[in-house]
């Protein structure tokens, strides 16, 4: 994948969905999203990316799960699960707010951004650009509170899947949550 921070093979496939037309508008992160009502447990519902090879093979998908909480002032604490070949990996990343952008980032671990395009705080749509030297990638995850979605969150994740592009690579994880409930708090 590049960055090394997450484990090659995450990647899912999604059937792409129709109505909607690629090269639309990126949502972008309001700059005054409450993180302290984003923080806390996450399930990782699906996953899209444009970087071949990064989910494993249909039989060892599960659900990935991500902890998100304010660390400082400007800092987050991100703990993401996934499984893979390897089986459950957890990592956990300090990201700093960029001055400028409403944008988190950590260049030494191949975090270019972390951000919220959509959330209702019940679910959130989390871009995320990875790499390093020269190399990056996209990646994309449907976060939510319950095991299960919603119609609507999945729809904002196709559309956003769809304007970026990612439709290829993109799928919506089984229900077995046994590598997401490592990480619970």
């Amino acid at each position: 994948m590049g960055p090394g921070w997450l484990p090659p093979g995450l990647v899912l496939l999604l059937v792409p969905a129709v109505g909607s037309q690629p090269g639309g508008q990126l949502p972008r992160e309001s700059q005054n999203l409450n993180w302290n009502k984003f923080s806390g447990f996450w399930y990782i519902l699906a996953i899209a990316s444009d970087t071949q090879g990064f989910l494993p093979g249909r039989e060892q998908r599960k659900l990935g799960a991500s902890v998100v909480q304010v660390h400082a002032v400007g800092r987050l604490k991100v703990v993401l699960a996934f499984n893979s070949a390897q089986g459950c990996r957890s990592h956990t990343l300090i990201l700093r707010k960029d001055g400028k952008k409403a944008v988190f980032r950590n260049t030494l671990k191949g975090v270019q951004g972390f951000r919220v395009l959509s959330t209702d705080y019940s679910y959130g749509v989390v871009h995320m650009r990875l790499g390093r030297a020269g190399r990056a990638s996209t990646t994309l995850l449907l976060l939510s509170r319950q095991n299960v979605s919603s119609f609507p969150s999945v729809r904002k994740f196709i559309d956003i899947c769809e304007i970026l592009e990612l439709t290829t690579g993109a799928a919506i994880l089984p229900k077995d949550a046994s590598c997401a409930h490592t990480i619970l708090p």
